[in-house]
């Protein structure tokens, strides 16, 4: 029988996909489009509820890849213990770095520059000028020095910073200089002006930024999250953003979507972006050209790309 592919873009809106393969449309509607038993390619509904996505994963009983549109693929892991084994779990590694490292260089330097209250003062017919750092001469430290962190650091070279530090989960070197382990946070903190937070969220890096992280960071600087929310501790954040003593710039909270009246809402010195960091018009040529490639792939039973993780015995 002809392998079932679950898209949640139309297929015929997608040029170049392989023969050979049954495509059904799914975006997370209530009805699925065919039985999940049958489905040997399944792709994740993008920017979904996570029990959207994972409503159909305990029936994938003939699933090989599981593909998300998103970098990180937090969201669909609590459903990996159902699959079979063997099955192949690859993220998006290649479609969001453009728009996300626009977005880090926008929440940058509107925080930098005041951006939210000439807004402010706008809507109030207010002429309101004054003094503001700059992000020329600023040391930048990135946290998570994937695709992503890279690309970030593409886009801050032409702003003239003094200096940016490259931190991952181990040690190596770049073209651009050396990425520090995070055994070597605690001395890279005090020395930056901007930390920007590009890690995926992994058990390592739920709250990695909390109390300690924060009262490291130098007096006056700025936290910048385009990760995910569960990386800060969100009541320490609160505490440092309420003294004064640091800023924030955050596409992503915890909880996420940030409910009406919470505190981070009217906290001083935090400008909030709604988790829009991939959701740009560079995503869907990006999300296709993935598409058709692992496809074309998977067909001719070529290695796929963004390989996360292989399935065991137990699903993990």
């Amino acid at each position: 029988m002809t392998a079932d592919v679950w898209l949640p873009i139309p297929p015929e809106d997608i040029e170049g996909l392989p023969e050979g393969l049954n495509y059904r449309f799914w975006n997370g509607d209530e009805d699925f489009p065919a039985d999940p038993a049958d489905c040997a390619y399944y792709v994740v509904p993008y920017m979904k509820p996570m029990e959207v996505g994972l409503r159909p994963v305990p029936r994938l009983s003939s699933v090989q890849v599981v593909q998300t549109l998103s970098a990180g693929t937090d969201a669909i892991e609590p459903g990996l213990k159902y699959l079979p084994q063997g099955v192949r779990l690859c993220n998006a590694r290649g479609v969001h770095e453009a728009s996300t490292a626009e977005l880090t260089l926008t929440l940058i330097l509107a925080s930098l520059r005041g951006v939210p209250d000439f807004v402010r003062a706008q809507d109030k017919g207010e002429w309101r000028g004054g003094f503001r750092p700059a992000l020329a001469d600023k040391n930048v430290l990135i946290v998570g020095y994937g695709s992503i962190g890279s690309a970030i650091e593409d886009r801050l070279v032409p702003f003239e910073v003094a200096r940016v530090a490259r931190v991952a989960r181990s040690e190596r070197t770049t073209a651009r200089g050396p990425v520090h382990p995070l055994t070597e946070l605690p001395a890279l903190l005090p020395e930056a002006d901007v930390v920007v937070l590009s890690t995926p969220l992994t058990e390592t890096t739920r709250h990695l930024v909390n109390a300690d992280f924060l009262g490291r960071m130098k007096e006056g600087a700025l936290l910048v999250n385009v990760a995910r929310g569960p990386v800060v501790d969100t009541k320490a954040l609160l505490a440092e953003l309420e003294n004064g003593r640091i800023t924030a710039a955050l596409d992503v909270t915890d909880p996420e979507p940030l409910p009406p009246g919470h505190p981070l809402w009217q906290a001083p010195g935090v400008l909030i972006s709604p988790h829009v960091g991939g959701p740009t018009s560079a995503f869907l040529p990006r999300a296709k050209r993935l598409l058709v490639d692992q496809l074309n792939r998977f067909v001719n039973r070529e290695p796929l790309r963004n390989v996360i993780r292989t399935t065991g015995p137990t699903g993990v």
